[in-house]
């Protein structure tokens, strides 16, 4: 269990930051501009684990807060994330402002700013300290700046972000397998589409890019019953899979989300499975619940 929690993890070293199956409603810390499509205050909480019940299986935590600023049609807030695996942990807190402009009537463009600092440990000396391989820990502290920008109205949004512009790495024993500390892209879509009255269909992506790895894409839809209730699906192109559903109220939204390998070694196999669990609470300008 050790190996796998140790080759499966290195595993905030080979993971894409943030790697939540629920992201279609939740963009903030990837794209800061995403926080003007909500004219409420918000507070969410989202966490991912892997193999539950065991001790240093993978885990992580993102906090953010929104706060619009309706006067400059702007908003303003903090992120917070927080990954832990087996021997190494990485916590990061970034503050952000954004700001649209009106385009045409319904359509807006905003362009957010984000900056903050992040620390990465590495305790691989509890490992093995005899192997020079993992002799060495690594700790260090660096800031990270980002970016984003986003075009959007009523039913759609289409956006591109750079959330963490790396320069370098962190430290030497991560140089090996260091795509999560390497300058991210985003792409970011989503379109809600009306059936009926009581039935709303949503189709996203979220598509990632680092150099010297292949494209992540991320495809789900779901559909919203009376805005009360969402089912949903998640297909990502490494080979996962995610059921997913919500109950929302104007003020408030739950969500659980099961993901889950869907290749053939996954078939009478280990699968490596992820549960994830969103909180959102939304204040001030509450006129409807929030869909896209």
């Amino acid at each position: 269990m050790l190996l796998v929690l140790i080759t499966g993890g290195k595993a905030i070293a080979q993971q894409q930051i943030y790697n939540y199956s629920q992201y279609a409603d939740n963009l903030t810390s990837v794209n800061s501009a995403y926080s003007l499509l909500d004219k409420a205050g918000s507070v969410n909480v989202l966490g991912r684990k892997q193999f539950i019940g065991i001790d240093g299986a993978p885990s992580s935590l993102m906090l953010n807060a929104n706060f619009p600023i309706e006067s400059i049609n702007g908003a303003a807030g903090f992120y917070v994330l927080n990954d832990q695996a087996a021997v190494e942990h990485q916590i990061e807190f970034n503050a952000f402002f954004a700001k649209g402009i009106q385009l045409t009537e319904t359509n807006y463009l905003a362009v957010g700013l984000n900056a903050g600092i992040r620390n990465y440990v590495g305790n691989y000396s509890q490992l093995d300290a005899s192997d020079s391989q993992f002799r060495n820990d690594v700790r260090e502290t660096k800031p990270n700046i980002g970016f984003g920008a986003m075009l959007y109205g009523p039913d759609y949004y289409l956006g591109l972000s750079v959330p963490e512009f790396t320069i370098r790495g962190l430290g030497t024993a991560s140089e090996q397998q260091a795509n999560y500390l390497r300058t991210h892209y985003y792409f970011s879509g989503a379109y809600l589409a009306d059936v009926s009255d009581d039935v709303k269909v949503k189709p996203a992506t979220l598509v990632s890019y680092v150099n010297g790895s292949t494209v992540l894409a991320n495809i789900s839809g779901t559909m919203y019953l009376k805005e009360q209730l969402g089912i949903g699906l998640n297909y990502r192109t490494d080979k996962k899979a995610a059921a997913m559903v919500s109950v929302l109220g104007k003020s408030f939204k739950v969500g659980y989300s099961y993901q889950f390998g869907t290749s053939s070694s996954n078939l009478g196999g280990v699968n490596i499975t992820t549960s994830e669990v969103s909180i959102s609470y939304r204040f001030g300008n509450v006129t409807n619940s929030k869909l896209l």
